[in-house]
């Protein structure tokens, strides 16, 4: 019987951010309170998109041992305590020296520490010292700032495909399969990468829509006709103030086929910079964007606050947005999840039922862009209060738990918000449903989200307003206080070279 590892390490760092992100936040969707590993591991994600789901399935049905080493999980914030890193790669590297044939990763590929600004290439590093010749897949997200040690020790690597991502499970089952091949002596893989010094706008990347489209659509189709193993496009993760940020193409290749695969990599990098100028978004005041939704009259209308977004990194308590909506006198609203805990425990001491008067949000500075945190005072009713957990029923992380934290409704009579105690980007109906209300019956649906939020809202909205509200989320990259990324870079640097032609 064959004996594989796997395991889960993903988190994308913000490194603007000012919300550290210690070893206790490493619990999504397993309860919280830091990493899972064996059991426990496999009862939280069995069944789930994810990747490493993919590679239990795959592990089942070859009739392989599977040792769940660590899954740690958390939502995007500022920089990773280096304690993370040391344990989980500890953990690893321990059940692989227990006796492994073949190794399985989900990794994000977009986390930086405090200490490591790419800890998915030292995670793989360290593995290497301790297993030099051992069969490793990698599944990463599309958001990942690929490396030269990544590309080193790795065997086979796949990406996600979709932004909002909803492959994830089929990005660990193409890594997977492509492994069992070389453990079964079928292919002999290479890995193939160029990364692209290429600042994009991450409302611009999605692979379903254009700039970005035609160019996954290439590498799909790649790996669907056979001519490599697999080609995956990697939009990069842009909030990242580190050497490696950029668009990214990886390419693993059967050896005989690495003279195409070469050719294929160049292609897919040629056509991305030559579009270089169409992955940027164009910032509108907020007060403009308010404005051009109320005069929208078929709903519902997403308005997606893409400045304070929790998946990217953001506090989700920075309000102006919400500010503007109730101004402009739009009704028929609800909006969140809005994070503020004390906010929530005085909604829960008062009742359901009771009327308040809170000062919501501002809890966070973000030194980095000058922003300090400004409370919103707003009197309503509370409507309902909840565990803040549920189950996730659309497309993007299918079947995993989420926990908002204790959760309250607070309704103006224009707006229902819904505040939490956890942060968690809105991607699935269930940040509404869970606490009663119905976001189908809206006009307007108010949520700090960029792109995710189209998986699960997708079937009942009408028309989307992208709002560049303020946060440490901004695409005003302008605000940011560069210091470590790479230079030239394009748009900085009118002079960038792409390093096509070496």
């Amino acid at each position: 019987m064959k004996r594989f590892v796997t395991a889960l390490f993903s988190h994308e760092t913000n490194t603007f951010s000012p919300i550290l992100t210690p070893l206790s936040a490493f619990g999504l969707y397993t309860g919280g309170n830091g990493p899972v590993s064996g059991d426990a591991a496999m009862a939280a994600y069995r069944g789930t998109k994810s990747p490493v789901a993919a590679y239990i399935d795959l592990a089942e049905k070859v009739g392989a041992e599977l040792n769940f080493a660590i899954a740690a999980q958390a939502v995007p914030s500022g920089l990773v305590e280096d304690t993370v890193l040391e344990l989980v790669a500890s953990e690893i590297c321990n059940a692989v020296e227990a006796g492994c044939d073949g190794l399985f990763l989900d990794l994000h590929g977009g986390m930086v520490t405090k200490g490591y600004d790419d800890p998915e290439g030292e995670l793989l590093r360290r593995i290497r010292a301790v297993a030099p010749d051992l069969p490793i897949a990698v599944a990463f997200d599309f958001h990942t700032n690929m490396s030269q040690a990544t590309a080193e020790n790795a065997t086979v690597i796949t990406g996600y495909r979709t932004y909002p991502h909803i492959d994830t499970y089929e990005t660990g089952e193409r890594a997977g399969l492509t492994l069992l091949r070389v453990l079964e002596g079928e292919v002999d893989p290479v890995i193939l990468w160029h990364s692209l010094p290429l600042l994009t706008h991450l409302n611009c990347q999605t692979p379903s829509r254009q700039p970005m489209k035609d160019i996954m659509d290439k590498a799909i189709d790649a790996e669907a006709e056979g001519r490599v193993l697999n080609a995956s496009v990697l939009g990069g993760w842009p909030l990242a103030d580190i050497p490696n940020v950029g668009v990214h193409g990886v390419v693993v290749a059967d050896r005989s086929q690495t003279d195409e695969a070469q050719e294929l990599l160049m292609d897919l990098m040629a056509m991305t910079w030559e579009r270089r100028d169409d992955f940027f978004f164009a910032v509108e005041p907020v007060k403009d964007s308010i404005l051009r939704a109320k005069a929208m009259t078929d709903g519902p209308i997403v308005l997606a606050d893409h400045g304070d977004v929790a998946g990217s990194g953001g506090s989700t308590d920075v309000h102006v947005v919400l500010e503007e909506v109730i101004r402009q006198g739009l009704d028929n609203v609800c909006a969140g999840p809005f994070w503020d805990p004390d906010t929530v425990n005085q909604m829960a001491a008062a009742g359901d039922g009771a009327e308040v008067t809170v000062s919501l949000g501002g809890l966070t500075d973000f030194p980095a862009i000058g922003l300090e945190g400004q409370p919103l005072e707003l009197t309503g009713h509370v409507r309902r209060i909840t565990e803040g957990k549920f189950i996730v029923s659309g497309p993007k992380n299918t079947g995993a738990e989420v926990n908002l934290g204790r959760t309250a409704v607070l309704d103006t009579g224009q707006v229902e918000i819904v505040v939490c105690s956890l942060r968690h980007e809105p991607y699935d109906l269930g940040v509404f449903t869970h606490a009663g209300i119905d976001p189908a019956s809206k006009r307007y649906i108010l949520i700090k989200s960029r792109q995710h939020f189209r998986a699960g809202f997708g079937p009942i909205l009408k028309d989307v307003v992208m709002i560049s509200g303020p946060g440490i989320c901004t695409s005003d990259y302008a605000q940011f206080p560069w210091k470590n990324v790479r230079r030239p870079v394009y748009p900085f640097d009118a002079n960038t070279d792409p390093g096509l032609n070496r």
